[in-house]
């Protein structure tokens, strides 16, 4: 009776330390691993190779450039990515504080959602606004996704958009 005991403390203790850890944001099930976590990497690297390909990055009047090529409306790359690895891409250029979805296979209401924000309260911006990437679990526009977003770094080291991949969990 008592190692029963014992085994049923020890079971409560750890359901209350991991409740508690979530509570308290040291850990965080928007960084859980998901089958598809490690083609999002793979499809981020890619998304950044390919767009280096191209020149550096920069921004100039709400479009975003890498090179001379021009991003905005521009879904080559996007839809290659979502043809070699599945899931979605998309790249954001920075207006202001905000960052806008200019190229992207993202849909809503059965179009591109060319022009929406990044969420300004979401996990994904602060990290990006501190200069760091960012792979988690996160609601993109009503669904749940796994993602990643990394920063695209212009030549004077400014952040001027964002680079983003992910796959639907529904």
């Amino acid at each position: 009776m008592k190692a029963c005991t014992v085994k049923m403390g020890v079971g409560l203790v750890a359901a209350l330390l991991v409740v508690g850890l979530l509570v308290a944001g040291t850990a965080s099930p928007a960084l859980a691993q998901t089958a598809a976590s490690a083609k999002i990497k793979e499809a981020m690297t890619a998304m950044k190779e390919e767009s280096a390909k191209m020149g550096e990055a920069r921004a100039e009047g709400g479009n975003l450039f890498f090179g001379t090529t021009r991003i905005n409306d521009n879904f080559e790359l996007v839809d290659s990515l979502k043809s070699r690895f599945g899931g979605t891409a998309t790249f954001f250029v920075k207006e202001g504080s905000a960052f806008m979805r200019i190229s992207t296979n993202v849909m809503t209401g059965g179009k591109r959602a060319i022009g929406t924000p990044l969420d300004p309260s979401g996990p994904a911006i602060a990290a990006i606004r501190q200069g760091q990437a960012f792979y988690g679990i996160v609601d993109i526009l009503g669904k749940m996704y796994d993602t990643g977003y990394e920063p695209i770094i212009n030549p004077a080291g400014e952040t001027v958009g964002i680079y983003y991949v992910g796959h639907s969990l529904e």
